[in-house]
């Protein structure tokens, strides 16, 4: 038994000690034993597909897709979001190039593979390191092609001219073997993402990867396969330059749950994790499953493509028994705010959608003019709906709702993150005991603490900063600018036993703001919400102005129909 699984189990033992005390407390042992046997043990943070299968992790069957990439074409491309699934494709074609065919014994592709040839492969990994200088990516690039040297007892000359020594290591390869090479390489993109603040010095990483890459073509001939992937894509002319016959399969229906978990993947394959999650959170086992939907699900990388979930929290919430924001807690998006400043967009306009036409999703990173594309391919958005003639992109789900408003707030608030989330605690804990002046006080209070910056400290600043603290207080609903028959409100927000229907007046009266309200008919459209047992919700009119010299909430009514 390998440490690393020693380790899983004991990460398992500990959960299932947890919900046997639930059980305990229920008196429900039966259940607990059918459940027990039954639950998988999942791979957290594991990429690695010999280590899963060996371990005995549990693994989503995605080999009878591989087969089918592996013999239709030659050179491949597949953009994904972050901690989607790609290390471990990667991991699992090499597997499969090795010829392991014991890994893949009781998988699709057991049944569909007769020769299980050996190839010599080449993997070529940018995840895990930071390339914030040359010299980081000259070290890198030089120890990983020194090895592939040293097993094939080639003599470098020429340290810096990395086509020159991969091309004859692969020549190599190709003449020792007698078999035609393989190379995967994966994150091919983050050394540019790493500098995409600094242009310059974006400009010479790239060049040194456009070197790494270029005898790709002139020997293409001698190629078994390359599969090439990352977040994002980043010109072919700067990068792949050589490589015209690049097949990429980003967008290809056929291919579009190569990555993921499928809804009917997850329905039909973790019914007994789905329980366990269901049991330890006083859920249904319906209740549960559309849960899990609404935080992990709604993920569409084609037109026709199946719903997907985040695989990573998709497994951290089956194997935690938790719903939590696991994708957003791996890593800060600073891509976000950067991108935000630099189009100057509306964030409130990412909940009615985003036009995008398929041209914008081939656009090359470094040159694109409109910041959709990037944002659809780092997983901050999804397709949605296409009619045909033209997409529309949103967010995918709850967690990349939450984590990307989160993630603005210093930026339109204060950057002293334990103020912000003290805050929203508090807010949130005010809207779930139905204490609405409470939470409007905190709000006055919230928003008096901010220090005065006059660049940013106008209109549009606090109707944005209304909106990324409505949105923060979840789990409730919270809609902006909701359309009525008459127009359109500037907040509402839902929770589990009322609906809350605010307007803001700038430097105006709340009787104004009710007034608006009741003329323009902004509570008819809930006047037939139920709660969860067939109650009607609580209907309540929010009139509130805001001071503009004070930069602050001024006065407010609360009126319930």
């Amino acid at each position: 038994m390998t440490d690393l699984f020693s380790i899983a189990v004991m990460r398992n033992l500990l959960q299932n000690i947890l919900i046997l005390n639930y059980f305990i407390e229920t008196r429900n042992f039966s259940r607990y034993n059918t459940i027990m046997a039954e639950l998988k043990l999942f791979p957290i943070g594991l990429q690695d597909f010999s280590q899963i299968r060996r371990n005995g992790y549990y693994y989503v069957d995605k080999t009878d897709i591989v087969y089918k990439m592996t013999h239709t074409d030659r050179v491949y491309f597949l953009s994904r979001p972050r901690r989607f699934g790609k290390s471990l494709l990667i991991s699992t074609l090499r597997d499969y190039f090795l010829g392991k065919k014991e890994l893949f014994t009781g998988l699709a592709i057991e049944k569909l593979e007769k020769e299980w040839k050996k190839y010599p492969v080449f993997h070529l990994s940018f995840a895990g390191t930071k390339f914030t200088d040359l010299k980081t990516l000259q070290i890198y690039l030089n120890d990983m092609l020194s090895e592939f040297e040293e097993k094939y007892q080639i003599t470098n000359t020429n340290e810096f001219e990395w086509g020159s020594r991969f091309g004859k290591i692969l020549k190599a390869a190709y003449e020792q073997t007698k078999t035609e090479p393989v190379v995967l390489v994966d994150e091919y993109d983050a050394p540019l993402l790493d500098t995409m603040d600094n242009p310059e010095l974006q400009l010479v990483l790239k060049q040194e990867m456009r070197k790494l890459f270029s005898p790709l073509k002139d020997i293409g001939g001698i190629l078994r396969f390359v599969f090439l992937t990352g977040i994002s894509k980043f010109s072919q002319l700067s990068i792949f330059s050589e490589l015209n016959n690049l097949n990429v399969i980003t967008m290809d229906n056929e291919y579009a749950s190569i990555c993921g978990i499928t809804k009917e993947e997850l329905f039909s394959q973790m019914k007994p994790e789905i329980q366990a999650l269901a049991d330890n959170n006083n859920m249904s086992y319906d209740e549960a499953c559309a849960a899990l939907t609404k935080k992990y699900d709604g993920y569409h990388f084609t037109e026709k493509s199946p719903d997907i979930f985040n695989p990573f929290s998709l497994i951290n919430a089956l194997s935690k028994k938790e719903l939590k924001n696991f994708w957003f807690a791996t890593g800060t998006p600073t891509i976000l705010t950067r991108l935000i400043k630099k189009y100057n967009m509306d964030p409130e306009s990412f909940d009615k959608g985003f036009p995008a036409t398929l041209e914008m999703f081939d656009a090359p990173t470094e040159t694109a003019t409109n910041p959709i594309p990037m944002l659809y391919q780092s997983g901050y958005l999804t397709i949605k709906n296409y009619d045909g003639y033209e997409y529309t992109l949103g967010f995918p789900n709850d967690e990349v709702r939450l984590g990307f408003v989160k993630s603005l707030m210093p930026y339109y608030a204060t950057e002293d993150q334990i103020q912000n989330d003290s805050f929203i605690l508090r807010i949130t804990k005010a809207f779930r005991e139905s204490h609405l002046e409470d939470a409007l006080k905190e709000m006055k209070a919230f928003l008096s603490s901010i220090p005065y910056n006059a660049e940013k400290q106008n209109e549009n600043h606090y109707k944005t900063l209304f909106y990324l603290i409505a949105r923060l207080c979840t789990p409730y609903v919270v809609k902006t600018e909701e359309t009525s028959a008459a127009g359109r409100s500037d907040m509402v927000v839902e929770t589990e036993s009322a609906v809350y229907v605010f307007e803001f007046k700038l430097d105006g009266t709340v009787e104004e703001a009710l007034a608006q309200i009741d003329s323009k008919g902004y509570l008819i459209p809930y006047s037939v919400t139920k709660d969860k047992n067939g109650n009607d919700k609580r209907l309540v009119k929010v009139g509130v102005s805001f001071d503009s010299e004070k930069r602050t909430l001024g006065e407010w009514k609360i009126l319930e129909n």
